[in-house]
């Protein structure tokens, strides 16, 4: 999940983080198109038109897509930050200005996301709020009460005094708090007053701060994760859980429908997507989803990639192809191959709004870049194609990719002539490693030379003051989970934490003025 800072002068606070399917078309056909084109270092989807042209459309309703016409551009995978750490520095947001579609910010970053829309007008940013949980850790809490702006939907000390009922309690009457996550207590999210609370709360919020929409966290199905309870009027830990799945599913409505009236988007974190057959789909039907444990490897080490199990992957394509919502993608990093299959994984779902983040720290504290995001694999040429070993591939027009989700090694041919990220020539007959992923690309073209009939110099084209250069030697990604359990963290104290935060980077220059 995410998490968010509280007070910078204290020690950092762990934050806890955490319809029908539709039908992937068969053969699906990829075809050239305008709608949907990435533009410069940074694609814009669902961004608004300079001129004026898309005032009436309805948020998440993605720019220049007719709503009969050809399917947009699969391209590959664009880039996004989940910004919830402490507050970023100038030096972020002009990185994250230039090489990302949309970030998530804490509702305190209010400056941080008007600079990031001046900075790109089309860059999309998302306010964190969290669907399951109140806090009253200092930061959420202040002087007695409730922070003016929150991590959540509904503040503790509101709560308390108003609507006590909406904290959920076990058979023994107890309020559930989050195990390792001091003062973050599951609410009732099947109360339908809660619901109705929540989204009232947030979608003012958001309409009067200025944000794009909301990054909904903690949209679980389990309470596991973050607790043994059994709730009050349940008999057991199963009906515990259908009891907040059921919740989920009306509550997604409420707030979705909400912020939707207002022109704003809901992009719920929606975990353990593969265990229920049908939940991505419907939980990602207003502006898209977030899956933050994508390309996880399974327990056990040589297991199979977690993403491929059960239904999700299958709904995960659906949505892609559809080309009409974000699928936000975060693969936790420790090593080369947990990037390679994150970002080779999101390749198979290359589309207009599939957007991945390779993330470096487990508290999402930089703004990171991999070096395959700099391969530029262009255009898919082709839909992911799934072996009979098992192995998925797809071919773009400046490269193609592989994925190995099973738990043995595969043998896979790629096309000829092609290269490894370092500039190593690629055997067309490659063996791909249990729960592990190949990316190739095509050769740079050879420098022609012609005479020119004058002497001039030609003059190079200048680059845009909204496009930061891509970095050309991009640190390694660190921390994959092993579990396909949420993964809650929990912000230094300087904001209202939520169960996904990040520390700040620090910046020793004042940040130039705009």
């Amino acid at each position: 999940m995410s998490k968010e800072p509280l007070n910078r002068d204290r020690t950092r606070r762990a934050l806890a983080g955490a319809s029908a399917v539709v039908a992937l078309l068969a053969g699906l056909a990829v075809l050239p198109s305008s709608a949907g084109e990435h533009g410069g270092t940074t694609a814009t989807p669902l961004a608004a038109d300079p001129a004026g042209g898309d005032a009436e459309r309805g948020a998440g309703e993605p720019s220049g897509v007719a709503p009969l016409g050809p399917p947009p551009r699969p391209t590959a995978p664009c880039a996004w930050w989940y910004g919830i750490g402490e507050p970023p520095t100038y030096a972020d947001l002009k990185f994250a200005a230039g090489h990302y579609d949309l970030v998530v910010l804490n509702a305190t970053e209010t400056a941080a996301m008007q600079r990031l829309h001046r900075l790109n007008p089309k860059i999309k940013v998302l306010v964190y709020k969290d669907f399951s949980s109140t806090r009253n850790y200092p930061g959420a809490v202040v002087g007695g009460q409730d922070a003016p702006l929150l991590p959540s939907g509904v503040g503790y000390f509101a709560a308390q005094q108003r609507h006590p009922e909406w904290f959920a309690v076990d058979t023994a009457d107890q309020r559930v708090e989050w195990g390792g996550y001091p003062q973050h207590w599951q609410m009732a999210v099947w109360d339908e007053k809660y619901q109705r609370a929540w989204a009232d709360a947030v979608t003012a919020e958001v309409v009067r701060e200025g944000w794009d929409g909301v990054l909904a966290d903690n949209d679980f199905s389990s309470l596991k994760y973050y607790s043994k309870a059994v709730l009050k009027g349940t008999p057991d830990a199963a009906a515990t859980d259908r009891r907040i799945r059921d919740g989920m599913d009306r509550f997604l409505e409420v707030a979705g429908s909400s912020l939707h009236k207002a022109g704003k988007m809901l992009v719920p974190n929606v975990s353990e997507s593969q265990l229920t057959p049908g939940r991505w789909s419907a939980h990602s039907r207003f502006d898209g989803a977030m899956e933050e444990n994508f390309g996880l490897r399974g327990d056990g080490g040589g297991g199979e990639l977690v993403t491929f199990q059960g239904n999700e992957f299958k709904e995960l394509r659906a949505q892609a192809a559809l080309g009409e919502s974000w699928l936000l993608l975060v693969t936790k990093t420790k090593s080369h191959r947990e990037e390679r299959v994150g970002y080779a994984t999101a390749a198979l779902l290359a589309g207009p709004y599939t957007c991945w983040h390779g993330a470096s720290t487990h508290d999402y504290q930089d703004p990171d870049w991999s070096v395959y995001q700099d391969t530029d694999l262009g255009e898919a040429v082709e839909a992911a194609n799934r072996l009979p070993s098992g192995a998925w591939t797809r071919g773009f027009t400046n490269g193609w990719v592989a994925v190995n989700p099973t738990a043995k090694a595969v043998s896979v041919t790629a096309p000829a002539g092609l290269l490894t990220v370092d500039g190593t020539p690629a055997s067309t007959a490659t063996e791909v490693a249990a729960a592990d992923a190949l990316v190739l690309v095509k050769p740079e073209p050879a420098a022609t030379t012609t005479t020119a009939p004058s002497t001039a110099r030609p003059t190079a084209t200048p680059t845009s003051a909204n496009t930061a250069p891509r970095p050309t030697t991009p640190k390694p990604t660190t921390a994959q989970q092993t579990t396909a359990q949420p993964t809650p963290t929990q912000p230094a104290p300087t904001s209202a934490g939520s169960p996904t935060t990040r520390p700040p980077t620090t910046s020793t220059n004042p940040p130039p003025a705009l």
